[in-house]
């Protein structure tokens, strides 16, 4: 066990997993152990919890869903403003103690890997027409292991989504926010900037949490793009495909990194250079390039 952090004098404590590297620590008091196969930490800094429920601005009718609740650092706080919430939780023990501090008519408690959850069903009235405005609210900490995969899973329900606010390690907040010519502009950036509006609100340090982590965290805001804004590709399959390929040889040429599906291509029609790098293009440009692979009559590869 390395040096714990040092707490300020006379601040409130709160307690909530910030999933990351580090080893596992004893809670004080033997209240809880943060398991190492979870990668728990603690949220212990009372500015940075107020500063994220600022944020999230909860209201009493929300229909909200909160991700790894953990010890309730930010769990209390919002139930504070709302009239019910849903919380997913992994941990086993942590899921006991949730149910065992709140009713179930205030806390509904989905012990579940948040991977493996289906939001819509934790939508209430998810029945009703799609045409009716999203009202799903998702915040939380992702855990950092599988942030990527988990915001690609919450993709398919983005249609149903108002907002997400998310903590998770500033390194990939920064690839979410790149932009074309940014060096961390990827595959991660593209598929979610398709979808969402994203804004980087705040940056944590490891000092606010209990033990520290060994990287820096941060806030992201993520807004599914309205209706006038949103413009889908012919075949999903082929834009998700092409935006993975092409990212995967990130150093190479376009063209180089197509291959055969080069060929299909009208590079001046397109506006786009076969010898420019995949970071350089924008997300219109891939769905561009997508759509004419998709009239072309390319099927996408795995």
């Amino acid at each position: 066990m390395g040096a714990r952090h040092q707490k300020t004098p006379g601040r409130p404590k709160f307690s909530d997993p910030l999933r990351g590297g580090g080893e596992a620590q004893p809670r004080p008091g033997g209240a809880h152990q943060a398991r190492k196969r979870f990668g728990q930490h603690f949220l212990a800094d009372e500015s940075v919890v107020d500063a994220i429920v600022r944020a999230i601005d909860p209201q009493p009718g929300d229909a909200m869903v909160e991700i790894g609740p953990g010890l309730s650092a930010l769990t209390a706080p919002l139930l504070e403003r709302l009239d019910r919430l849903t919380v997913v939780e992994l941990d086993r023990d942590l899921a006991c103690r949730l149910r065992g501090r709140w009713d179930e008519d205030r806390l509904r408690v989905v012990e579940a890997d948040a991977l493996t959850v289906d939001f819509g069903e934790l939508e209430p009235d998810a029945g009703r027409a799609a045409a009716d405005a999203p009202r799903l609210r998702v915040v939380g900490n992702l855990p950092y292991n599988i942030s990527s995969p988990l915001l690609f899973h919450l993709l398919r329900w983005a249609g149903r989504i108002r907002d997400q606010h998310f903590m998770l390690q500033r390194e990939v907040i920064d690839r979410m926010v790149a932009r074309p010519g940014d060096s961390q502009y990827g595959r991660l950036s593209v598929m979610l900037q398709a979808r969402y509006r994203m804004t980087h609100l705040f940056d944590v340090p490891p000092e606010a949490f209990d033990p520290p982590p060994r990287v820096m965290s941060a806030v992201v805001r993520m807004r599914p793009l309205p209706p006038d804004a949103l413009r889908r590709p012919r075949d999903a399959r082929v834009f998700e495909r092409l935006v993975a390929r092409v990212f995967e040889q990130r150093r190479k040429m376009i063209r180089g990194s197509l291959g055969a599906w080069a060929e299909w291509l009208d590079w001046d029609a397109l506006g786009v250079a076969p010898t420019a790098r995949p970071q350089e293009l924008t997300v219109a440009q891939f769905m561009d390039m997508a759509d004419a692979l998709s009239d072309a009559g390319v099927t996408p590869t795995a």
